[in-house]
């Protein structure tokens, strides 16, 4: 982050307009801070007179949300320093929904609105006074001392700089206008770093923490997972649908091709071997094909939703499988590919490794979250830790914010849960 106020060589600075910029920073934060101090002031007994009849509740909630606006005009106001330094971050993350209600909600729970409330009351009740004075002394101070020889001109008798000290002669009042002269760089130094404090302050209360840094990093990285997952998504259906529409369609025609040519080779020749010999190797390639892009992305979960792709891939399945869901209505790709996926790789899971007779599964919707239940009568004994495909699933599941749940007990029964928030779709 660059320095609020760099400062340069004592000639550049005071040929500059750094210690003008200063000035104005400073004497804008005593306007700010008068501002701050009145809203605060209303706000806080207005809203305290009136919440014991509930009308002053909202003015409390908008009291301990006055320091965003304010913080967001401080942010701005430190360009005034330095205008080709980068902006100060805002700290604040955006809410997850639209709507006043959900902003709301998002800002009484970051720990930097907080910090902005306490930074405006502290430059409504401290900070504003002190600015105010670091202008007046830094202008004032030398400019009295230098205005003596004029004054005692005008009054003819006698001058009064600083109001401490009576010049009568012009010899004494020539030094004083001296002596200003002299203490006008080092007061303008004076406000300088004066400026600088006060934008250092700011920077450091106004900028993110490392908790809104941590926030926005772990905001950041779910939405570009959650992108990465959704175009991968995407390209699993664009395999599927070229593998479909394409390979498949002239594996099928290339079978029919040596079909009819069967029909045609003399029966018993080497020909007609040859032929039967290619026909089955066509059929069997086609079999595996179709294997293959069901496996990438099932058009039935495309076109039919999830309840019909899990009844679909229960009816392959070896071990029997009973299937009962009940959903409202489609919901997201993203889910119902999650959903269908943590299916098919529990029941090839337990069709490999649980010994079980008979598998259940279940699906209900609550209004917010998809609950899929896999269970089956087998040994039992599952774990994580020892390969069996369940970390995979985990991260699999993570991607759409799924949480799974593992009950194995040796000797069985196994209980595979996930729970993936969602709404669904509108019809």
């Amino acid at each position: 982050m660059p320095p609020s106020f760099p400062v340069p060589p004592p000639g550049r600075y005071l040929r500059s307009a750094r210690p003008w910029r200063a000035a104005a920073y400073l004497l804008g934060g005593s306007l700010t801070g008068t501002l701050a101090l009145t809203v605060l002031t209303l706000l806080a007994v207005c809203g305290t007179a009136l919440a014991p009849v509930l009308v002053g509740l909202p003015l409390l909630g908008a009291l301990a949300l006055a320091g965003v606006p304010f913080a967001a005009l401080e942010r701005r106001r430190l360009r005034l320093l330095h205008p080709g330094a980068a902006p100060l971050p805002d700290p604040h993350r955006d809410p997850d929904r639209t709507g006043l209600a959900a902003w709301a909600r998002t800002r009484f729970g970051e720990q930097a609105t907080w910090r902005e409330l306490g930074y405006a009351v502290l430059a409504a009740t401290l900070l504003w006074p002190l600015e105010l004075l670091a202008v007046g002394a830094a202008f004032i101070v030398p400019g009295d001392l230098i205005a003596t020889p004029v004054m005692l001109a005008l009054d003819g008798e006698q001058a009064n700089p600083l109001k401490i000290h009576g010049v009568t002669g012009y010899p004494v009042a020539l030094l004083c206008a001296a002596a200003g002269l002299l203490l006008l760089p080092l007061c303008l130094y004076g406000l300088g770093a004066a400026a600088a404090a006060r934008a250092a302050l700011a920077r450091l209360v106004l900028g993110p923490g490392r908790d809104d840094d941590l926030a926005v990093k772990v905001t950041e990285l779910t939405s570009s997972r959650a992108r990465l997952a959704a175009a991968f998504d995407a390209e699993r259906r664009r395999i599927e649908r070229d593998l479909h529409d394409g390979a498949q369609l002239r594996l099928v025609a290339l079978s029919m091709t040596l079909g009819l040519a069967r029909l045609d080779a003399p029966p018993g020749s080497p020909l007609a071997a040859q032929l039967a010999a290619a026909h089955a190797e066509a059929g069997a390639a086609l079999t595996s094909l179709r294997e293959l892009v069901h496996g990438i992305h099932p058009q039935v979960l495309t076109d039919r939703g999830l309840s019909d792709a899990v009844a679909d891939i229960a009816d392959r399945s070896p071990i029997p499988v009973d299937t009962d869901f009940d959903l409202p209505g489609r919901l997201s790709e993203q889910v119902e590919s999650a959903g269908y996926f943590f299916v098919s790789e529990t029941l090839a899971n337990a069709a490999k490794h649980s010994g079980a007779n008979r598998i259940t599964v279940t699906g209900r919707h609550d209004g917010n979250r998809l609950t899929v239940e896999v269970a089956d009568d087998g040994r039992g004994g599952a774990d994580a830790a020892r390969g069996s495909g369940l970390t995979g699933l985990a991260d699999r599941m993570s991607v759409v914010d799924g949480r799974l749940t593992l009950t194995s007990p040796p000797g069985g029964p196994t209980l595979l849960r996930v729970e993936i928030p969602c709404i669904p779709k509108a019809p």
